[in-house]
């Protein structure tokens, strides 16, 4: 192959991927192309591409950004799945798939420069929470002591309110108050 054809497909790459510093790698030895294109347009409906690389071009176009960290798993016959909100939800889907394509095969991910490595990585990535996922965590958290604090304080006024209620309408009925205790 000659090198404008190689400067070409880089830049096709970068292109492709775009700004995504995530991604995860699939081989899709073994699969018929019916059901590759099953699976692309599957994916295609969650907002989530699949590009085959070329190893040593895929290398070089993404060298010193976060996808370079995929360079491990970039062995034998590749396919970069990324796209839709997180690469989280790229490996949700994913590890569905494998289920109905078991020739499908997890090769890795990376997560913020991380590698998740195998099909033990991957599937330990689509546990991650989503990025909504985690925010609603930690709002839950950051809010949980204080709904807790104001039940806190809420409850012996409002046991005070009801006393006071009680008397009130014992008063309007003329009956009598008895001290208790």
């Amino acid at each position: 192959m000659s090198k404008p054809v190689k400067e070409m497909m880089i830049e096709d790459f970068k292109a492709r991927v775009g700004d995504h510093e995530d991604a995860l790698v699939i081989g899709l030895r073994g699969i018929s192309s019916n059901d590759t294109n099953k699976i692309r347009e599957g994916l295609a409906k969650k907002e989530i591409r699949v590009t085959v690389v070329r190893n040593k071009l895929f290398g070089r176009a993404f060298e010193g950004s976060g996808l370079a960290a995929l360079e491990p798993v970039l062995s034998g016959a590749n396919a970069i799945a990324y796209g839709a909100e997180s690469v989280v939800d790229v490996a949700r889907e994913i590890v569905a798939l494998v289920k109905t394509f078991p020739d499908l095969e997890l090769k890795g991910a990376v997560l913020d420069g991380m590698l998740f490595e195998g099909e033990a990585g991957v599937t330990e990535l689509s546990k991650f929470p989503t990025r909504e996922e985690a925010i609603a965590q930690d709002v839950t958290l950051i809010l949980g002591p204080g709904r807790k604090l104001v039940g806190a304080v809420k409850g012996p006024g409002s046991g005070l309110a009801g006393i006071i209620k009680s008397i009130e309408e014992k008063l309007e009925k003329g009956e009598s108050i008895s001290k208790v205790g």
